[in-house]
């Protein structure tokens, strides 16, 4: 039985680890030496929602896909976002799992009625959106992250 058989989230498998950085190039050789290089670029975000506020972010995020999971890294260069909050609550390390959904929308509803909240969601277009979800407080409050991309 696999674990969408006998899950009742029906995410699927796991497909990105992410952690976030206070400093990019000071982070990035520690996490090379783990995973191996990393393709590192600025993502201007405009238009999100982040905790049910429209905010714009800059992101600087590092990418390694040499393994069956992908690693990326994140530093915040401006604005608040899920990311910034983790850093002051809790310092660099580990922020989120990802997972690739189809129809995320319907998903953030089904998580949602789980105890789920959308904490940060950009749609790029129809086909592409992802999502920010903290867990429930009986399951420690951590993120998932959900992609949706043809």
């Amino acid at each position: 039985m696999t674990a969408n058989e006998s899950g009742t989230l029906g995410l699927g498998p796991i497909d990105q680890l992410s952690y976030v950085v206070a400093d990019m190039e000071r982070a990035l050789p520690h996490y090379e030496a783990l995973y191996g290089p990393f393709r590192v670029g600025e993502t201007p975000l405009t238009d999100c929602t982040i905790r049910g506020n429209s905010a714009d972010c800059t992101l600087k995020v590092a990418v390694n896909n040499a393994g069956p999971i992908e690693v990326e890294l994140i530093q915040v260069l401006s604005g608040e976002t899920a990311h910034s909050e983790h850093l002051k609550q809790h310092g660099e390390g580990l922020h989120h799992v990802r997972f690739r959904v189809q129809g995320i929308d319907a998903k953030l509803e089904e998580l949602n009625a789980q105890g789920y909240e959308c904490v940060f969601y950009k749609r790029f277009g129809p086909p592409v959106a992802f999502a920010y979800l903290e867990a429930p407080a009986e399951i420690g409050g951590s993120l998932i992250e959900l992609l949706e991309m043809p």
